[in-house]
């Protein structure tokens, strides 16, 4: 053993996963090593519903592994955290997750049934997330498979790297000395093979070392422990904090917990934590409030954790399954997805909003769900791995919520993808906003996902700017526009976007991203995709026949092998929506000797796409919440702009896409649609109002004077209470309560347009009684005259003096909801007006811009 600097034996910290397909006997071996290692006084049992991992109702009701749990035990020098993981399909996903966090894998195998369907799907995500694998053979005690045949079947079925460590004869050895050129060498040149050169061969995924044995009776595992400490080592971390969360729950008191393992340097309880929320866009910061170390249903509560530790945190509200924290800054997607989506039926009493969103609670401990509402419908859904598990939902629902639910027959969960490359370009221009956003969206390779990808040139666009896209285009499951179904296996590329100086807010690019996506896949050529099962068919030679025939009509495809005489193996691929139900039929006809052993393949095109899309009726621009179309504005309005119609209206020159590449350009603003809004907008004042003319304010002595004119805008003078006008509009008020400049200069803005509309002349008065020092400031902001009044005169008295000089003999209006001003400006024989009336005026007016617009646009066109 190792020794520390206080003479104290040194304890290896390994975190160990435990996985295996359900019912291969994982659970009585994991209940073998606690109590060899006197962490249990006594064996459980499965069937006899008293095992230490294995502590949820549901769980002992239905003998199986349905959430992930761990167990501390120490082995020799080794102090082990032991996460015990599902073996169901149907909770696949919560094994994944734990793969994330773990030095080590055991994986088990039945000596009975030997590799199964879900085994080889366990071994690629091993592979995936690269975990050393140690491979444990149980049921030895009733196996009728010779170890030679079962590492056969190893070798074939997941790697021929399967080596038996209990083989210390001279071929054993040669074995392992083949799973390395250097070491064959080292071997080959008469050196003997070190414990360190195993380790080492372990941990680069070279070897899975296998052993044989029962974990009900305690066979083998003396064997298995030992090497488990020989051929393991201590992971090394860095001194900085890191943590990587692999699971939310709450405890039955509702407190809410952030499993995860810390993967460098130490956390102590207060300590903040920086982290963005699941779907926010800027990092916050929270405090640890406890920290707790499980062990099967028990926890002790501990100050600190440090590298290598599994711990649960309280006190965090958004972190979520798969988030980096610290220096572990990279998400974890992950790889496997549901296939089956259910409408969940309630009770009549129930309320469906309310509950969904009680609902998203459980999403958060078990992503894959994915809880939707569906609006059209007032509906929930949720995407789901099987049958079995929507009866654990129903009973979870029941428990925690207290209402009675259950599950429409499952659908498939179609997915949507493009063949070739296309943009797409987002518009999001109302009143005060502005962005916009250009895309490519091409094919990425099968199984990708969604990938976002930066390709804006710099000096297009700010950096924070295109973050925020990127950021925002991650946050949303897009869908596509056949069926309505998730987009998968495309890459996503930001290549250029606009932002306007003053007006841009951070959810404007959000908009403007979100619709160049959909705007993109209405202009794409779309593929429909459905998944597939990869399956492997065992039966009697003389069924061989029917069964090809069986496979062929459900649209698979399949490859004959002979595993023994008299017996037949198909192995092949079909969609899971024609071979799901299949197995029943096999056992039928076979006369319970035939075999279908099903595991997921991924997503393939569809076979029958033009039946899905009319059975489905999607009908993508009538999905407001996913709309195609942009909004682009014009005298001070907004306006919609049909998908098909935004390259007629953006502001920069689209890509260049041939030959299904992208030829990466300087992208350039099209002027005559950057201007088009002032260029018109002067047209048709000059038609209606003559040469606009810009003056500037002046003195106060010489009041201006208008000529009024019979028009129904005819040249009138406006002098308006700013202020009053800015809290009496809501609008205003709810910026002004945080940014009053922001406020003024959003005033100034709509008067401006106004203005330019109406030819009126506006005198807009701040007053500024309360400021030390001000002196009267009078200038232009686009033709509005603009006045700050000196210290110690209100903007009352401001507007009483202009008032009683220009009198009644001119079009003049006051524009303020204050009495006394209302009062003052009745004195003066000049009319008034409250700050709501003026807000109807100012609204009528930009309909009356809108239509004239539209006006002009079909006169353009004919």
């Amino acid at each position: 053993a190792e020794y520390n600097s206080l003479g104290q034996v040194f304890m290896k910290k390994l975190a160990i996963g435990i996985l295996a397909h359900v019912d291969a006997g994982k659970t009585t071996l994991a209940e073998a090593l606690l109590y060899k290692s006197g962490k249990i006084k006594k064996l459980g049992r499965v069937d006899h519903r008293n095992t230490y991992l294995d502590t949820h109702e549901f769980e002992r009701a239905r003998g199986i592994t349905i959430f992930s749990k761990q167990a501390t035990l120490t082995i020799g020098d080794m102090d082990i955290t032991l996460l015990d993981t599902p073996g169901h399909t149907d909770f696949s996903g919560e094994c994944e997750r734990t793969l994330s966090v773990i030095d080590y894998a055991i994986l088990v195998i039945s000596g009975l049934d030997g590799v199964q369907s879900h085994t080889e799907t366990i071994w690629e995500l091993l592979s995936k997330y690269k975990v050393p694998t140690f491979i444990f053979i149980t049921k030895m005690d009733l196996s009728q498979k010779s170890r030679e045949e079962l590492l056969s079947d190893l070798s074939a079925n997941l790697s021929p790297q399967c080596v038996d460590m209990t083989d210390e004869s001279e071929d054993g050895e040669e074995h392992i000395a083949m799973c390395d050129e250097t070491l064959l060498e080292k071997y080959a040149s008469g050196e003997k093979i070190s414990d360190g050169d195993i380790k080492k061969l372990v941990i680069d995924r070279k070897i899975f070392p296998c052993y044989f044995g029962s974990g009900l009776k305690l066979d083998g595992l003396d064997r298995f422990t030992e090497d488990l400490d020989r051929f393991t080592e201590e992971k090394k971390y860095p001194d900085e904090f890191g943590a990587r969360v692999y699971k939310i729950t709450r405890d039955p008191s509702g407190v809410r917990l952030t499993h995860m393992k810390i993967t460098g340097g130490r956390l102590s309880v207060r300590s903040p934590i920086e982290y963005t929320p699941h779907g926010g866009e800027e990092e916050i910061e929270e405090k640890v409030a406890m920290l707790r170390r499980y062990s099967g249903a028990k926890f002790e509560s501990v100050e600190e954790v440090r590298a290598g530790d599994i711990c649960a945190a309280a006190g965090l509200s958004g972190t979520y399954i798969g988030e980096g924290l610290g220096i572990e800054k990279e998400t974890v997607s992950p790889f496997l997805e549901p296939i089956l989506n259910y409408r969940i039926n309630l009770p009549k009493d129930a309320d469906p909003k309310k509950l969904f969103q009680r609902l998203k609670e459980l999403e958060e401990e078990e992503p894959l769900l994915n809880i939707v509402w569906n609006e059209r419908f007032s509906e929930i859904h949720a995407q789901i791995m099987g049958d079995v598990q929507t009866e654990i939902l129903c009973g979870l629902i029941s428990e925690r919520f207290g209402l009675n639910v259950t599950f429409d027959e499952g659908s498939i969960l179609y997915r949507e993808t493009v063949s070739k490359p296309v943009e797409g370009i987002g518009h999001f221009e109302p009143l005060r906003h502005y962005s916009e956003v250009h895309l490519i969206i091409e094919p990425g390779e099968r199984g990708s996902g969604v990938v976002y990808e930066n390709k804006c040139p710099d000096g297009i666009l700010a950096g924070n700017w295109q973050r925020l896209i990127l950021s925002n285009l991650a946050e949303k499951q897009h869908i596509g526009v056949l069926t309505g179904s998730p987009l998968t296996d495309v890459r996503i590329v930001l290549i250029s976007g606009r932002a306007h100086v003053k007006h841009t807010q951070g959810g404007d690019f959000r908009e403007a991203a979100y619709r160049a996506v959909r705007q993109g896949l209405m202009c794409a050529e779309n593929i429909l995709l459905e998944p597939y099962y990869n399956f492997r068919l065992e039966l009697p030679g003389e069924f061989l026949g029917r069964a090809m025939s069986d496979i062929a009509f459900r649209h698979g495809s399949f490859t004959e092998h002979e595993s023994t005489p008299g017996t037949s193996v198909l192995t092949g691929r079909a969609p899971v929506s024609d071979i799901a139900d299949y197995a029943r039929e096999v056992a039928s006809y076979t006369h319970g000797r035939g075999k279908l052993s099903l595991r997921s393949d991924g997503y393939y095109p569809c076979h029958n796409t033009e039946e899905i899309v009319a059975r489905r009726a999607y009908d993508p621009e009538a999905d407001l919440s996913n709309t195609p179309d942009s909004v682009f504005c014009a005298h001070g309005a907004g306006f919609v702009v049909p998908w098909n119609e935004v390259r007629d209206y953006m502001h920069i020159e689209a890509a260049d896409i041939s030959d299904d590449e992208i030829k990466p350009i300087e992208p350039k603003l099209i002027k005559k649609n950057l201007d088009i809004d002032e260029k018109e907008l002067e047209a048709i004042m000059q038609r209606e109002f003559g040469p606009i003319k810009r003056r500037v304010y002046s003195e106060p002595e010489k009041p201006f004077m208008p000529d009024v004119k019979t028009k129904k805008y005819k040249k009138s003078l406006y002098i308006i209470d700013a202020y009053n006008v800015i809290f009496a509009w809501e609008e205003l008020a709810a910026v002004a309560e945080y940014d009053l400049e922001g406020a003024r200069h959003q005033l100034c803005d709509i008067l401006a347009n106004y203005k330019a509309f109406t030819g009126r002349d506006i005198i807009l008065v701040f007053d500024a009684y309360n400021v030390k020092g001000a002196l009267e400031r009078k200038f232009d902001y686009n033709g509005v005259h603009v006045v700050y009044t000196k210290e110690g005169e209100l903007g009352d008295t401001y507007i009483e003096k202009l008032t009683n000089k220009i009198g009644q003999d001119y079009s003049v209006r006051v524009i303020t909801s204050d009495g006394m001003i209302q009062l003052q400006a009745v004195r003066s024989g000049v009319l008034r007006m409250s700050a709501s009336e003026f807000k109807a005026e100012i609204t009528s007016a930009d309909l009356e811009i809108a239509e004239i617009l539209r006006e002009l646009r079909e006169k353009s066109r004919k």
